[in-house]
């Protein structure tokens, strides 16, 4: 039988910060909100879904004030249909920057 001893060290920097906070979006909220920021006109939904995105995280987006919603008319194959287009909002652009400012620099 072997037996093993644990050794534990009592210095704060080798001990995990288990609660640590996030600060700004979360990965796939800030690829969402950066596609977003590089299309001055918005994304269509479908647009969107094609990037790999649910339509949960849209909703939570405009619910979260980050981008907008708006309903619109196009014509495709001489056929009228209604899309919706995302854009992002004053909040998503601070939330962006605020994560290239701080978030990227640090290592948590």
């Amino acid at each position: 039988m072997v037996s093993y001893r644990l050794r534990f060290t009592t210095t704060a920097h080798s001990m995990p910060h288990p609660h640590r906070r996030r600060h700004g979006p979360k990965p796939d909220r800030r690829r969402a909100l950066e596609l977003l920021a590089a299309s001055p006109d918005g994304c269509t939904e479908a647009l969107m879904f094609a990037n790999g995105f649910t339509a949960e995280l849209l909703i939570e987006l405009v619910r979260a004030g980050l981008a907008s919603a708006r309903a619109e008319r196009m014509v495709a194959d001489g056929r009228m249909m209604e899309v919706a287009r995302m854009k992002i909002s004053e909040a998503g652009w601070q939330a962006v920057a605020g994560d290239a400012i701080n978030g990227r620099t640090k290592s948590t």
